[in-house]
């Protein structure tokens, strides 16, 4: 299995598919990415060569004890991205990876990055605030890291109902898929899963998205019952130079049946234009 190690040691696994235009895909939490298995294959098939790896605590990467924040992850993506010497990247984002991939492009991606695609992506900030009265208040947050501390086995069976908006009438998702969130999410560590509940929710990343001076699409279901919509993305491309937004009628927040088939295509479309 290819890996990198970061600066403070840490192995980074990855996967590498394809040969051609360089797609960077980042997953979301409690994930792996292993989320992208559909994207990694179609994009290789179609002549790209796309790269996903494993952020640290998920997956097949270390389980590191420190380090479990949203700098350190983008110091992670940097350090994959310099080892591999990868230059004119498309970065593609789902949730706390939006974060990630938006993080890494103003912070250490200048240059090297020519295009990003959120997908249900964190940004600007998700928990609730007297400035940010649409987020997620903190309660529900610490009901999340109580149930990660405490069962995160039955804790992410429960998610992965309105992770894929399988409550919702006239849901098709897939006991496989429900099946397949909890198969990844219990693949990584727990004081990964607690800890990265935090970054995802807690980082602001406004600043990074000013900073962005290259063209980025910012795609979310309107069903998001994950990441509130009014927080992320419709905030997002407010903030953004070269913004393009689209929502998704009666979609989740998780990638999947018909949405995922949609997003795929218009990943496909972005990249060819």
């Amino acid at each position: 299995m290819p890996y990198i190690t970061a600066k403070d040691g840490t192995k980074i696994h990855y996967t590498d598919w394809g040969t051609g235009p360089v797609v960077v895909l980042s997953h979301g939490w409690p994930l792996s990415s292993e989320a992208w298995a559909v994207e990694l294959m179609l994009l290789a098939d179609k002549g790209y060569r796309a790269i996903a790896h494993d952020r640290r605590g998920h997956g097949k990467s270390d389980w590191t004890w420190d380090g479990n924040d949203m700098d350190t992850y983008a110091s992670d993506l940097n350090d994959l991205i310099e080892a591999l010497d990868l230059h004119d990247i498309t970065l593609v984002g789902h949730s706390t990876g939006g974060g990630e991939v938006v993080r890494y492009a103003a912070q250490h991606g200048v240059g090297r990055v020519k295009k990003i695609f959120t997908a249900g992506a964190v940004p600007p900030i998700m928990l609730k605030s007297d400035s940010n009265p649409d987020g997620t208040p903190i309660e529900a947050l610490d009901a999340i890291r109580e149930g990660v501390a405490t069962d995160r086995s039955q804790y992410f069976q429960d998610l992965a109902v309105p992770f894929f908006g399988a409550n919702l009438e006239g849901a098709k998702v897939s006991q496989g898929s429900k099946d397949d969130f909890w198969r990844q999410g219990m693949r990584m560590s727990i004081k990964g899963a607690y800890d990265c509940i935090k970054a995802f929710s807690e980082t602001d990343f406004t600043e990074d998205l000013k900073a962005l001076d290259v063209p980025i699409f910012i795609a979310q279901g309107d069903a998001d019952q994950i990441v509130p919509i009014k927080a992320a993305a419709l905030k997002s491309i407010e903030l953004v130079k070269h913004g393009t937004l689209k929502v998704y009628p009666g979609a989740p927040h998780g990638i999947a049946g018909d949405y995922q088939k949609e997003l795929d295509q218009d990943i496909l479309a972005f990249l060819a234009d």
